[in-house]
């Protein structure tokens, strides 16, 4: 099950990425970057006093605009659809918010398309390269594919 995370989840959502991290599919996050943002975050749960065994973000960047962060999964329930859960969690609070563009940095596109998510410029992206892209240790040379999902209606 989808829940949104709790303080009791912080060090499980920092392993799950630190386990990304460490293969370098994203960047790891702090503890005190995760605990500053946990209203961020949603976990899938086997039940729902269990550890998190996937965890993701919807960190909101502007008006109109939020990313979908910290998309991580145990290895042991990959390919189960968490991965899609968790990301549909995260557009449904974006939709419910009045955000409509949601975004997404990866190494794997191909997930993020079946989803809907089209693939864009890093340009197109300004609010986060401005923001998070410059404290990075990859920028300027990121080698992630950016990808936006459109939920205004309009094409």
């Amino acid at each position: 099950m989808i829940r949104k995370a709790r303080i009791g989840d912080v060090k499980a959502i920092q392993k799950l990425v630190g386990d990304y991290a460490r293969k370098g599919d994203m960047l790891p996050r702090s503890l005190s970057e995760i605990y500053e943002n946990l209203r961020d975050y949603v976990v899938y749960v086997d039940d729902n006093d269990g550890p998190p065994l996937g965890s993701a973000a919807l960190h909101i960047m502007w008006d109109n605009l939020a990313e979908v962060r910290s998309l991580a999964v145990a290895d042991d329930i990959g390919r189960k659809g968490v991965g899609t859960q968790l990301v549909e969690a995260c557009t449904s609070e974006a939709i419910l918010l009045g955000i409509t563009k949601v975004f997404a940095l990866t190494y794997k596109p191909a997930f993020f398309e079946k989803l809907g998510f089209r693939q864009v410029d890093k340009a197109e992206l300004p609010h986060k390269i401005w923001t998070d892209c410059l404290k990075c240790s990859k920028f300027p040379d990121c080698d992630e594919i950016a990808l936006v999902a459109d939920f205004s209606g309009k094409k």
